[in-house]
């Protein structure tokens, strides 16, 4: 650049910027886990229980010691008694605010079809799967329990020792005087019971993971979400110093929340050491990943409202019990985050809210996009359109009127909603989806193809503070050509945080988007501590390690330019990837220049690097709704999307287009958990129906229309960049909405998802739209 030359600033944040790892993905050079194994890597498989509930006796492995290639057995009778937990939660030093220990590497005592009972390991997987078969275990069945109701009887099959009619945890919230409001006169009652389904992750890429050992450590390289925190969990099962134990994370074929938690990393890494270090790879079917990693919680809510005739609340009441399966996992806290929003979402001065979390014998649930508030949503927002309809108000001015003001502040997280974003959000939806005129087009329908429109809005909140440790680092490197190599413990798992990290970054030291390189891989020898991603806390914590470092990597260039150019500190600036004086905007030196200089000097030589960690104490309201268009064939008890939108207030946008992306993801996760995912368990022993991808009925992108997103982006006051919880936000409020617009077309309620043709036929013919017999009656008139 010529001297005397001037460059103009250019803000990165708010673009919609090409993503970092774009051109690798595409083209097939991003490397995985399973890319990254040794081919010579002995493989292990999982020997998984045949019963729901019981004892292991026995296992004889003299059969598969014989099958050439098998190396190593190891059973339930072999492994260490560290008793560990799995989730992906921060660790605490306060005992009372640590997860669980409820898991050992192998069980002896099965608690659900498809435990871990023993593992081979063998030269290939030919062997390792022979192996497996020529195992003969015998058990001691106990009776079993599917049914959350059933396993809070005193009768019940107990599945854990400590946890009586097998409640893991029960919490409730007092607000007011619940008995003495309802008997306000003139108040209408509207009650209703919910139900939400066990639903799987679907990630892509099967949780995989190896592990070796190395100078005395072990070593997992996994697809995880928190490597961390893994490494503390591994170190835990396996009764070793932390320390001694190193995770690699590479990039990850999605999560979804079911890599949140620590799955068969511990066991992973024991084998290793039974093999004298030698790598041992796990890459877990998917049966296996439907039926043993994790899945969503299924929840039953109960709930009941007392509204006045002007139609605001006087008092309700909210019970939910959540199915958490054979351990413990994330346990309470989803079941728990789902009844914290009920006096939030809708303030009421009285409240009566329980929640119970229980074991059954099917496989553990844990966290899940959403955490229990699309649980939450389903029934809250399902109850919302019940109580509408009861005193004969529109949904949309019943919610304008209830919906969680501005100013309204939580006593417990001390979040505050700053805007009026819910009526915000609901205003610009109503507008863009032409919510009015659908509406009333679709109001006087009759035939046998309807159509409706409904809506639902959501609660939601970033990151995990007060309720655990919020905290996030970061390390920045100036390179010789004044580039710069950022690191954070939060992690890439497909949804495009590393090109968020990255323009957060060139936009506080001043350097072009394109000069900001991003480790994507997390290594925990190497890379500064974070816990992770979840809880939609990626952008919003890392941002304040990420501009606290590069304030600071920014002080120390400025001081340098000072040392080379003599000018004072306070007239210097970095803009651009440029040196600058800001009395006349000339530029002094290009960054590269003064990386070199200072590396290189014979008289004031320094590496320019600046690391920094950050505990956040905030926590922040994320905000939205959903409005959607279904039509739904009677006859062939059938519905179908027609048309959905959502509007989020997120803050303020670092990149459009991939905050667009991450709503479209969460849509079409929403549409299948409305209308065709469940996970089935047979009645008579326990095991997994359609733990695959043929007989689950994911929904694809032929199940849906165009998605389409909008944003009402006011500033979040708390965050180092004006931005807040996008990530799970979108999977919270499409079911809802969905279901309500079934309920404008045909007038009849369903409480229960997924909204599958089998359910519309029941509840259709409950309400007359069918022929009531087989026996060739005329159908009905269509109401």
């Amino acid at each position: 650049m010529a001297e005397k030359d001037t460059v103009r600033k250019e803000h990165v944040i708010g673009k919609s910027v090409k993503r970092v790892d774009a051109f690798e993905k595409v083209t097939g050079r991003a490397k995985y886990t399973e890319d990254l194994c040794d081919r010579n890597a002995y493989v292990a498989k999982v020997l998984h229980s045949t019963i729901a509930h019981g004892y292991v006796k026995s296992i004889d492995t003299s059969g598969a010691e014989k099958i050439p290639g098998v190396v190593k057995i190891v059973t339930c009778f072999d492994v260490p008694e560290y008793y560990f937990p799995t989730a992906g939660h921060p660790w605490s030093t306060e005992e009372e605010h640590q997860d669980v220990a409820d898991r050992l590497l192998l069980e002896r005592h099965v608690r659900y079809y498809g435990d871990d009972v023993a593992a081979v390991i063998a030269e290939n997987e030919v062997a390792a799967s022979q192996a497996l078969r020529a195992l003969k275990v015998e058990y001691e069945e106990l009776p079993f329990v599917l049914d959350v109701h059933k396993a809070m009887e005193d009768d019940a099959p107990q599945i854990h020792e400590k946890y009586p009619n097998n409640v893991l945890k029960h919490t409730s919230i007092r607000n007011g005087d619940y008995e003495n409001a309802i008997k306000e006169p003139g108040l209408t009652k509207v009650e209703g019971w919910y139900q939400t389904p066990t639903v799987q992750h679907c990630h892509i890429e099967n949780p995989v993971c190896y592990a070796y050992m190395e100078q005395g450590r072990i070593v997992v390289v996994t697809s995880t979400q928190i490597p961390h925190i893994c490494r503390r969990v591994v170190g835990q099962a396996l009764g070793v110093p932390w320390g001694k134990v190193r995770i690699i994370k590479p990039y990850i074929g999605g999560g979804f929340g079911n890599k949140q938690d620590v799955l068969y990393e511990p066991l992973c890494a024991y084998l290793t050491t039974v093999v004298g270090g030698r790598t041992v790879k796990m890459d877990i079917s998917r049966e296996e990943t439907f039926a043993s990693t994790r899945v969503r919680h299924a929840i039953h809510f109960h709930i009941i409202s007392y509204v006045r005739p002007d139609g605001t609340y006087a008092a309700r009441k909210f019970e939910s019990f959540s199915d958490q399966g054979g351990y413990a996992s994330h346990g309470h806290s989803i079941a728990a985050k789902g009844m914290g929003c009920f006096p939030q979402l809708y303030p009421c001065p009285n409240i009566e809210a329980d929640t119970y979390t229980v074991f059954t014998n099917k496989a553990a649930s844990g966290a899940m996009r959403g955490y229990g508030i699309p649980q939450a949503m389903f029934a809250m927002e399902s109850h919302t359109d019940d109580v509408a309809r009861a005193i004969g108000v529109p949904p949309y001015e019943f919610r304008m009127k209830n919906v969680m003001p501005k100013g309204f502040k939580d006593g417990f997280s001390k979040n505050v909603n700053y805007y009026d974003t819910f009526r915000e959000c609901m205003e610009k939806g109503r507008k863009e989806f032409d919510y009015d005129r659908r509406l009333e087009k679709y109001s006087h329908q009759t035939g046998d193809v309807r159509r409706g429109v409904g809506m639902s809005v959501f609660w939601y909140n970033t990151g995990v503070w007060p309720i655990s440790l919020e905290t996030s680092a970061c390390r920045m490197v100036l390179n010789q050509d004044g580039s710069i190599q950022v690191q954070v413990g939060e992690t890439e798992i497909g949804q495009g945080a590393d090109t968020a990290f990255a323009q957060m970054a060139a936009e506080t030291v001043g350097i072009p988007f394109e000069m900001v390189h991003v480790v994507s891989t997390q290594d925990t020898d190497v890379t500064p501590f974070g816990t992770g991603a979840y809880a939609s806390r990626q952008t919003y914590m890392a941002g304040f390690s990420i501009r606290q470092t590069g304030e600071l990597l920014k002080e120390k260039i400025i001081e340098t330019a000072h040392e080379l150019t003599r000018q004072m500190k306070e007239n210097l600036d970095i803009v651009n990837g440029y040196i600058v004086r800001t009395t006349d905007g000339e530029v002094l030196m290009s960054l590269g220049e003064l990386a070199t200089e200072k590396l290189y000097s014979l008289t004031n030589n320094g590496h320019l690097t600046a690391e920094s960690s950050y505990q956040i104490k905030n926590n922040a309201y994320s905000f939205g709704c959903t409005f959607v268009e279904v039509e739904v064939d009677i006859p062939g008890c059938r519905a179908e999307v027609t048309d959905i939108l959502n509007v989020h207030d997120c803050g303020r946008l670092i990149n459009p287009a991939l905050a667009e992306a991450q709503v479209h993801g969460g849509m079409s996760m929403a549409i299948g958990y409305a209308l065709s995912e469940k996970l089935l368990y047979d009645e008579k022993t326990g095991r997994p129906l359609n733990n695959n991808l043929l007989d689950y009925k994911l929904s694809t992108f032929m199940d849906h229309p165009d998605l389409h997103a909008a944003f009402v982006e006011n500033y979040e006051p708390t965050s180092a960049y004006g931005t807040k919880a996008l990530g799970e936000p979108p999977a919270c409020s499409p079911a809802p909405a969905i279901r309500n617009a079934i309920l404008q077309a045909t007038g009849v309620a369903l409480n229960e998802i997924p909204m599958r043709p089998h359910l519309l036929f029941d509840e259709f013919q409950k309400a007359g739209l069918l022929r009531s017999d087989h026996g060739g009656n005329e159908v009905k008139d269509y109401v």
